[in-house]
């Protein structure tokens, strides 16, 4: 099949991506509060990164597709 160095370049490129994205946007979520407001817990929990999270599970769903037709 054709089909599976092309989706193990997507799926790593999608985490990728996602890792990346989840980086600078917590980044940005810790300078934009001030010192002791935000509890630790609360930087992965922040809304913003639940789209870098949807975007690294499609990368793991691919990887684990790719993984049953190999």
């Amino acid at each position: 099949m054709a089909l599976q160095p092309v989706l193990s370049l997507i799926s790593v490129a999608l985490f990728v991506i996602g890792i990346v994205g989840n980086g600078f946007e917590m980044r940005k979520i810790r300078l934009s509060t001030a010192e002791g407001q935000l509890v630790p817990k609360n930087v992965f929990l922040d809304r913003r990164n639940f789209k870098w999270y949807i975007l690294i599970g499609i990368a793991l769903v691919l990887w684990a597709i790719n993984g049953i037709y190999t």
